[in-house]
Formats: structure tokens, sequence, C-alpha cells
């Protein structure tokens, strides 16, 4: 009677640790190990593949890495939806290799974890969503929705992300799109709204905007990143400008309109305005009580036009 041999991880996580090396020197590519079973691969325990992963995802050559990884059959085991990215693309449909631009992506971001997650599982949604119209034109319609979905109900869970982590790579799956579709049309209003929404996660997904940019067109190339730093430094700008506290009291035009007994017109959106420039001149000093206004009114009614 035959007695089935007791599957352990250790070559696999040698192997896994080989992979992570290569990030740091591709000249271990050569000494390439021999390919863990499947079996081996899942007996690798959680904390182990997370703590390699980071270090190859963080590491200064990524790309290289990644490739180890894959050569050797850790993806198929435990991220089969980046595994699917492989050779997908590669022109036949008129569509970049969705595999070379993931790791170009994951070497171009900045080495935060939950960046470097979010790169190499930004387009995870595109095998399932590729569709090819009667021309031959490609489209990959709902692919951050997707992927984002996949991450949720699959990746997440199998690989233990939990709490702020979880949620960061989620949202950078879901919005790795949203940064790159500004243009000089959006208002003030429109970037609040973006910002705002976007909340804390805004930077790490400014980030990885700039990293998805992986055009082989330097003329495109400059044209997104550019457009990724003006929505910057726009936002930037108009957080300084809401951080500031308003030079007039709130309800102060209520107030305006009972006393000289101005309508709810353009005329009291003038007089507003002349104050603030009044408070921008240093005429008239800033976050008073309304009385104080109203008396600096009583008192240059010629000036704003009250007799």
């Amino acid at each position: 009677m035959s007695v089935a041999r007791e599957v352990t991880p250790d070559r696999a996580i040698e192997t896994l640790s080989w992979a992570a090396d290569v990030a740091q020197d591709p000249a271990l590519l050569e000494r390439k190990p021999s390919r863990p079973a499947p079996p081996e691969w899942r007996a690798v325990p959680l904390s182990v593949f997370r703590e390699q992963m980071g270090r190859l995802l963080c590491g200064k050559l990524p790309e290289p890495g990644l490739d180890a990884i894959e050569s050797v059959g850790g993806l198929d085991a435990w991220l089969p939806e980046v595994a699917a990215m492989v050779g997908f693309g590669d022109n036949e449909w008129r569509h970049k290799d969705v595999w070379k631009h993931t790791k170009q992506v994951v070497k171009q971001s900045v080495p935060r974890v939950e960046v470097r997650w979010g790169a190499l599982l930004h387009d995870i949604g595109k095998p399932k969503t590729r569709r090819i119209d009667e021309r031959g034109n490609v489209s990959f319609h709902g692919h951050a929705e997707v992927g984002a979905a996949m991450f949720r109900k699959r990746v997440a869970d199998r690989l233990g992300f939990e709490g702020e982590q979880r949620e960061r790579i989620h949202f950078l799956i879901l919005h790795h799109l949203r940064a790159a579709q500004y243009d000089d049309s959006w208002t003030d209003a429109a970037v609040r709204r973006f910002y705002k929404q976007m909340g804390e996660g805004l930077r790490d997904l400014l980030d990885l905007s700039r990293a998805d940019i992986t055009t082989k067109r330097p003329e495109k190339r400059r044209r997104g990143v550019r457009q990724i730093s003006l929505l910057a430094k726009h936002i930037r700008d108009l957080q300084e400008e809401d951080s500031k506290a308003p030079p007039l009291p709130k309800g102060l035009g209520t107030v305006i309109m009972q006393e000289f007994g101005v309508p709810p017109s353009k005329r009291l959106g003038d007089l507003m305005k002349q104050l603030i420039a009044a408070v921008e001149a240093g005429d008239v000093e800033s976050e008073q009580p309304a009385e104080y206004y109203v008396a600096y009114l009583a008192a240059n009614r010629g000036a704003y036009g009250l007799d």
C-alpha cells in the first residue's frame, strides 16, 4: 500500500524568494529553480506569499521579478487573474499587450505597496471585457468596475487584504481611469467634486495615473503626464482657496437687504464683491460681525451707491 507523500511548501518558498530577489538583481534569472507543483504553491503560508510579493513589487526592477514569478507558476497558483493577462493582446487585435503594459505600470509607479498592488491589478478586468466590433476596433468598456469587483469578491479574500489596505487597492482599481479624463473643460466645481470624491486616496490615485501612461509616442506621453500635472495643480489651487476663511460673515447679504432695502439681485452680489475687494485692499477688516460691515456701509453710502 502506497502512502501519499506529504506536500511541503519549502521548494515553493525558495522559488518565491528567488523571484523577489530577481526584482533587485535580474542576473539571478540565470539561476532559475525548477517549477514547483501547484500543490506546493498552494501550501505556501499566506503571510509568506504576501511578504515576498510585497518585496518583489517594491523592488528596484519589478519587471524581471514579475516575469520570474510567472515563469515558475506562482501567478497561476495565487493570482490567476494576473496570469490571464500574460500574452493577452500582442497586437493581434490592435491593442497593447496587457501584461507588458501592467509590468511597465508597476515599474513606473511609486514604490508604496498599496500603489504597486493597485498597479499590478488595475487591468485584471480587461480579459473579461474585451469587445471587438465589425471593423476590428477593440474596447474594454467597464473593465475598471469589473476588475474592482473581481478584487473584492476573489483576490482580496484569497490574499488576506483587510481594512484600509483592502479599501485602498479596491479604490485604485475602480478609479484608475478617472484622472486621465481631465481636460481644460473641467470647471472648478467639477474639480472640487472629483477631489472630494477621491478623498484620502487622491495622492495614490494621481501617482498611479501618471504610471499608467505607457505609450511609446513621446508627444502623447508628454501630453498625458502634463494633464495629470495640471489636474494636480488645479486641485492644489482650489484646496488652498477653500482652506481660507471667508472674509465676510455668513448671512451678511440678508442683513444688508434688511438694513438698506437692497433686493436679492445682481446689485446685492456686486455689493458683496465690493466689500470683499475692500477687505483685500486693507480698507476693511475681515471676519468681523455683520454689524461692523453694516456700519461701514452706512458711513460710506455714496461710495457704495446706497444713497
